[in-house]
């Protein structure tokens, strides 16, 4: 099936990346209106013909709920308009972390929203690092789950695995910290075995690896209050670490955390700018353009293009 130009559409919170994006595809953004009734009501209203084209609808799910109704309003608007094709572009998706019952009575959140996101008439979604994998499963549609180690490398050198150790901060993350540990130069992997006994809430049971006298480069998914990160840095410089830094893909940086990382003994942070600067960014975190990546992987699924060899 043919289509038209790529048009690129955006709610409020991801309209930077929309920018960005716009910038390295070397297009304008498609004039659009997302904003309030006087109630407190979404108002949407694509402002020029998309009828054929190929709809990129840029937008992450993070709190508050406004932002994931923003992109089922557009999504929407986009299929009456009769677009020919519908990609919504999640760079967070919000909502992830609820992936399964691990308690009586309550919802499997990510599956809810990935029903609202594909009932509401999205043909296809891209994201970056889901939380879990399996959530591509909670779709029927084509789902593109990418990885920002191309912006990660791009940015972090000098790394030699004579000196440098890259360090997973639970069991579930191995598998993202040991692609990262070989995109960054064939380091080495070690591991935080830790128990949760709340949420946001972490305790360091054991560390697995030999940690002494080296650089840690501590990798995760997500930053939310910090404390899983700030707790394995101070496990880890008990062991032995000279220097400990982290890299990870969504910086939500919730209340408190600020304080957490900056008192911490990470020196750096580098997070990707899936999500906006809030108020409580630490001065110790470093934000990353995700925006050259995305752009790259819009133009390869507008023209049909492997999607997979921006990774090798």
């Amino acid at each position: 099936m043919m289509r038209g130009d790529i048009k690129l559409l955006s709610g409020n919170v991801s309209k930077y990346l929309k920018e960005e994006i716009a910038r390295f595809l070397d297009i304008r953004p498609t004039e659009l209106e997302v904003s309030r009734f006087n109630d407190g009501e979404i108002k949407v209203q694509i402002k020029e013909n998309i009828r054929g084209h190929d709809v990129f609808i840029i937008q992450s799910t993070n709190p508050p709920a406004d932002n994931l109704m923003e992109l089922l309003l557009l999504i929407d608007a986009a299929k009456r308009a009769s677009a020919a094709r519908i990609t919504a572009v999640i760079p967070y998706f919000g909502y992830a972390r609820q992936d399964r019952k691990d308690q009586p009575r309550v919802p499997i959140s990510a599956k809810l929203v990935a029903n609202l996101i594909e009932r509401a008439g999205a043909n296809r979604v891209l994201t970056i690092d889901l939380h879990s994998e399996q959530i591509q499963g909670f779709f029927d549609v084509p789902v593109d789950n990418i990885f920002p180690t191309p912006v990660f490398r791009r940015y972090i050198t000098q790394l030699s695995p004579e000196t440098h150790i890259v360090v997973s901060p639970d069991v579930g993350g191995v598998k993202r910290a040991r692609a990262v540990a070989k995109r960054l130069g064939n380091l080495q992997l070690a591991l935080i075995d830790k128990r949760r006994p709340q949420p946001n809430v972490a305790e360091v049971v054991h560390i697995i690896g030999e940690v002494e006298g080296k650089r840690v480069v501590l990798v995760d998914d997500i930053i939310d209050t910090g404390n899983t990160l700030a707790k394995a840095a101070v496990a880890l410089r008990e062991k032995g670490a000279v220097d400990i830094c982290a890299i990870a893909t969504h910086g939500v940086f919730s209340k408190g955390a600020k304080s957490i990382i900056d008192e911490s003994p990470i020196e750096r942070v580098w997070v990707t700018n899936t999500l906006p600067r809030g108020d409580n960014w630490p001065e110790k975190a470093v934000s990353l353009s995700i925006g050259e990546l995305l752009a790259d992987v819009i133009l390869r699924i507008h023209e049909e293009r492997s999607v997979s060899q921006v990774f090798i």
